[in-house]
């Protein structure tokens, strides 16, 4: 038992200490990184180096973009992925395996490959340089929809459904107040993995959007760039784009557990 609980103490402390240093160098300036040994507590001066963020790159800007989009995308694909997952475990009709076959299959397509096609789009319907571009292609995703759909064939009983058609409730009526019940704690999973992807995305934001118009990645790979690497400048806008993760966890982290606790006693 005392070697689990040391296991864990140490995975938890090299898993959090990358982030704590970030904040630590944040805190400082280019000189003390130079420093030996190197300094392991933080400094003084974070603000000074938050405000040197912001005069460098719209990074307010940014952190409203990136919250807009991942939080429009989280919702989106925890609904559609929710209301497709039940149809594919509980409904039937004609074609429903294979649809669900094509729907993973689209899994082991690699994303670049529609780069530059989903960019001819964008460019035909003038969404190039809006936010339109990042949350309409990523509404829905194929793992989503799988990752629902096998939730839903396990938490939710067949009987549960025949009941409530007994008492006249309509296919909608079922969504509503039979399966979003049920699948809250796999879609509270879904929604804070979708949100963190989203977030992190950089890619297609650089080459969708203007560097005026930027999302965190865009603004941090500016930061990042230059003849000279500022590392205490890039640590600074990672430090601060690291908080709104941190802060969905929080406010989901205990839809999460309940859900792996219920998954625990199910089974």
């Amino acid at each position: 038992m005392r070697l689990r609980y040391l296991t864990l103490t140490a995975v938890a402390f090299f898993s959090a200490f990358p982030l704590y240093y970030s904040v630590v160098v944040a805190s400082r300036d280019n000189a003390a990184l130079a420093q030996v040994p190197p300094p392991l507590l933080p400094g003084g001066n974070f603000l000074a180096n938050v405000e040197r963020v912001f005069d460098t790159v719209p990074f307010g800007l940014a952190l409203l973009n990136s919250f807009v989009v991942s939080g429009s995308i989280a919702l989106t694909v925890m609904f559609f992925s929710t209301l497709a997952g039940f149809a594919f475990a509980k409904l039937r009709f004609r074609g429903r395996n294979v649809m669900l076959l094509i729907t993973v299959a689209t899994m082991m397509v690699p994303a670049q490959l529609g780069i530059i096609p989903l960019y001819m789009l964008m460019v035909k319907v003038e969404w190039t340089g809006t936010m339109y571009a990042l949350v309409v292609p990523a509404l829905v995703n194929a793992f989503g929809v799988f990752f629902m759909t096998q939730f839903l064939q396990r938490a939710l009983p067949t009987e549960l459904l025949e009941a409530g058609r007994i008492d006249g409730c309509t296919t909608w009526g079922l969504f509503r107040h039979v399966v979003i019940p049920a699948a809250r704690p796999a879609a509270a999973v879904l929604g804070m993995l979708t949100f963190m992807t989203a977030w992190n995305d950089y890619f297609w934001p650089l080459v969708v959007l203007t560097p005026e118009n930027p999302t965190v990645q865009v603004a941090l790979s500016t930061l990042a760039s230059g003849y000279v690497n500022d590392f205490v400048l890039g640590l600074s806008g990672t430090a601060l784009g690291t908080l709104p993760l941190l802060l969905v966890f929080a406010l989901l982290g205990k839809q999460i557990i309940g859900g792996i606790m219920q998954g625990a006693v199910k089974g």
